[in-house]
C-alpha cells in the first residue's frame, strides 16, 4: 500500500501560512493618548486666612450699610459691591452670617475674583415680628484674610390709614355697642392684621400705641403711663387678655373673641411690665 500523502500545493500553503503568523506580533502595543492641554489650577495660599484682611486688596462701596423699612415688611435686603484692587487672585472661602435671620447670596463657594474683577454679596434679613434697630454682620474669609460688613436696620411702625373725622366718630359709636367691634370689618386692618405674628415691644407698637400712644388719644382711653393703679404682671396680663366690660377697652385673647394667642398676651404682659413699671405702691 502507498502511505497516504498530502497535495504539495496544500502543503506549500499551510508552510507560508505559518510563516506569516510566526512574522506577526502576537498583539499591537496601543496607541498613546492624545496630549490635552488644561489650564493651570490656582491654589491658594490659606496661611492668612485668620488675619485681618490688609488694605489694598478689596475696595467695597461701602462696608456698613443702612436700610430703613416699617414694622409691615417681612424683609430687609442688601447689596454690597466690591473690586479686587490687588494684582492676584482673591480666593472667598466661607461667607458666614452672625445669625440664622439672615441670608447671604453669592457664587458657590471657594469663589475665585481675578485682579481688577468686581464681585458682588447680597443678603437678606428676616424682620417680620421685629421693630427698633437691628445690627447684623456678615463675616468673610478669604485666602487673603478676614474682614466684615454690617447691616443696619431701622424698622419703625407702619403708618396708620388716615381717618375722616366723621369715620372716626363712627368707629367710637361701633365700638360703644361692642368693644369687641374694633376687631371687625375695616377695623381689622388696623387692629388685627398689624399685629399678626408679632410679640413683645413690636406687638405693643402695632396693636396698643395706636390707641394708648396716639398724638390724637381719646379721653376715654387711660394714659398707660400714668395710671392710679398698682401694676404688674397678672394685671397686665388679665386686661389685656379679657379687657374690662362695659368701657372701650376690648378682649385680646382668642377665647373672648380677640385675634392674639396666649403666647402674645404673655409677651405683651411682659413687656409693659418691664417698660411701665408701677407707680403706685401696692397695698399693704
Amino acid at each position: 500500500m502507498k502511505p497516504i500523502g498530502c497535495p504539495q500545493g496544500l502543503l506549500a500553503g499551510m508552510i507560508g501560512l505559518a510563516g506569516v503568523m510566526w512574522a506577526a506580533p502576537l498583539s499591537a502595543a496601543p496607541a498613546a493618548p492624545p496630549a490635552i492641554a488644561t489650564p493651570p489650577v490656582y491654589v491658594p495660599d490659606l496661611s492668612h486666612q485668620n488675619e485681618p484682611l490688609p488694605n489694598g486688596v478689596l475696595v467695597w462701596d461701602s462696608m456698613q450699610k443702612t436700610v430703613e423699612t416699617n414694622d409691615a415688611a417681612n424683609e430687609a435686603e442688601f447689596v454690597f459691591n466690591f473690586t479686587n484692587v490687588s494684582g492676584g487672585n482673591v480666593v472667598f472661602l466661607d461667607v458666614h452670617p452672625s445669625c440664622g435671620c439672615t441670608t447671604a447670596h453669592l457664587p458657590p463657594l471657594p469663589w475665585t475674583v481675578a485682579p481688577g474683577a468686581a464681585g458682588q454679596i447680597a443678603a437678606t434679613v428676616n424682620i417680620a415680628g421685629k421693630i427698633g434697630t437691628l445690627i447684623k454682620a456678615i463675616n468673610i474669609t478669604t485666602d487673603k484674610g478676614r474682614t466684615q460688613l454690617t447691616l443696619v436696620i431701622k424698622i419703625v411702625p407702619a403708618p396708620l390709614p388716615t381717618m375722616s373725622e366723621a369715620e372716626r366718630q363712627k368707629a367710637v359709636e361701633l365700638a360703644r355697642i361692642d368693644r369687641q367691634a374694633v376687631f371687625k370689618n375695616n377695623c381689622a386692618t388696623c387692629h388685627v392684621q398689624r399685629g399678626q405674628g408679632k410679640y413683645g415691644e413690636a406687638l405693643y407698637q402695632a396693636d396698643c400705641a395706636i390707641c394708648h400712644e396716639s398724638e390724637r388719644r381719646a379721653s376715654f382711653v387711660p394714659d398707660l403711663h400714668d395710671l392710679k393703679v398698682p401694676t404688674n404682671l397678672d394685671f397686665w396680663r388679665t386686661w389685656i387678655a379679657h379687657g374690662k366690660p362695659g368701657t372701650f377697652m376690648p378682649a385680646f385673647a382668642q377665647s373672648d373673641g380677640g385675634p392674639l394667642t396666649d403666647m402674645q398676651i404673655a409677651s405683651l404682659a411682659a413687656y409693659l411690665n418691664a417698660a411701665i413699671p408701677s407707680k403706685v405702691p401696692p397695698p399693704q
